[in-house]
């Protein structure tokens, strides 16, 4: 497959993507229980795509064509995709956006719920303009932002800071990819407040993580600001940041990269393949927030031909993991000892943290869709976590007021399912 060839609308069978199952058939026999590591490691993405794809971030043109057919036939489960959609606060056409000068997370007048909730409603307008093709909400979405591209100047904070920069840079962007040529959207506004107000903390953080000890941070907050960086990067066409991203998901010092993510591999007693994710010893709500934000990485990265979904073979079995133990399953575990603070003094945890477990974040479609209906692998613990929890997935504004309810966009099985 050519690099800038469109990703392929098909409903099911999906397995065409530049760097992924370079074999022919046979695959889902062989990974029937979750694959092996050489069989899932995929090839090495290549440097960015000499012309980027548009839509390319989380939906490509295929997802929004089956989401628009599926919900037009009043077919399920998009429908219901939809419905949850719909009835949202964030997704109505009233919306008023909020702008800010300066958002502030961490530290005195804290304000940074107004962007996230200014972001929900931006994407899930911008859904519902794709989806339904409503131009009220095509208008508010441009509306909203327009408001924060001619208003936003400055980021900061403590060290959330950094949190703010990479969380809502690459959400943010998912809503301007979506209202890309939008009659009197200023995508060129946008961009400028893309490169100038979030790339240069996304860059300093992963370049020098607020000056601590390379692993002082948990992975989530490498993985929000490579996301960023990414979207940043397919936003405005531009293949360094892209490339800086991919390079640090597949080699980065910090806990983000993949090996550092998932540092121990397993398989239980049901042959199926696990992988301990790194803040599994912090507590659950945490660790469900990285399938999002590794998943959003990923899915950027496939809508331009790149798999890294597949790379080095742990992601799956990462999120494999971490669904059995929050779906109440026993799972193993070794102590997690790391660097913390500036001087990297020792830190361990000894046992998986039982904290917030069960806790429900719409995640899981995104996961459960490409590694069960794209390649047809046996995702059984994930697919239970999607199906038995979380099916059909909201998002912004269903999961609680406070930011962890935003961590992701949701939506994922009006969007995703196949």
């Amino acid at each position: 497959m050519s690099r800038t060839s469109p990703h392929q609308p098909a409903e099911t069978g999906e397995l065409s993507r530049r760097g992924l199952l370079r074999t022919a058939g046979g695959l889902g026999a062989a990974l029937a229980l979750g694959g092996s590591a050489a069989a899932l490691a995929g090839s090495t993405a290549d440097a960015a795509p000499a012309t980027f794809t548009h839509p390319g971030m989380l939906h490509n043109a295929g997802d929004i064509n089956r989401a628009k057919v599926r919900v037009a036939a009043g077919t399920d489960p998009w429908l219901s995709g939809w419905n949850k959609l719909t009835a949202n606060s964030h997704s109505q056409s009233t919306w008023t956006p909020n702008p800010q000068a300066t958002i502030i997370r961490g530290g005195t007048g804290e304000n940074y719920g107004i962007l996230y909730n200014d972001i929900a409603a931006a994407y899930q307008n911008a859904l519902r303009w794709k989806v339904g093709g409503t131009a009220a909400n095509g208008d508010t979405a441009v509306k909203i932002l327009n408001a924060w591209s001619s208003t936003l100047t400055t980021l900061t904070g403590n060290a959330d800071r950094f949190l703010a920069a990479g969380i809502y840079g690459w959400e943010f962007c998912q809503a301007a990819e979506l209202m890309r040529g939008y009659s009197g959207f200023d995508l060129a506004a946008f961009q400028d407040m893309m490169v100038g107000v979030f790339y240069p903390l996304n860059n300093s953080f992963l370049t020098n993580h607020n000056d601590a000890c390379i692993t002082n941070y948990w992975a989530n907050w490498d993985l929000c600001n490579m996301a960023s960086i990414m979207a940043i990067g397919i936003l405005t066409d531009d293949a360094a940041k892209y490339d800086q991203a991919v390079t640090y998901f597949k080699s980065g010092a910090g806990n983000g990269s993949i090996e550092h993510a998932v540092p121990y591999l397993y398989t239980d007693s049901d042959g199926y393949a696990l992988g301990q994710w790194q803040e599994s010893g912090r507590d659950q709500g945490h660790t469900v927030m990285g399938m999002g934000q590794m998943g959003a990485i990923c899915e950027m990265a496939w809508n331009q031909g790149d798999d890294l979904y597949s790379y080095d073979g742990r992601f799956m079995k990462a999120a494999q993991y971490v669904a059995k133990y929050n779906l109440g399953q026993d799972v193993p575990y070794t102590t997690y000892t790391w660097g913390t603070g500036q001087n990297c003094a020792q830190s361990s945890q000894t046992v998986i943290s039982s904290g917030s477990r069960g806790q429900v974040r719409p995640v899981w479609a995104m996961l459960h869709f490409h590694y069960n209906r794209r390649l047809y692998l046996d995702d059984k613990y994930i697919s239970a976590m999607y199906y038995d929890l979380v099916a059909p997935e909201g998002g912004g504004g269903d999961y609680g007021s406070t930011s962890g309810g935003y961590d992701q966009l949701g939506f994922g099985t009006l969007m995703y399912a196949k």
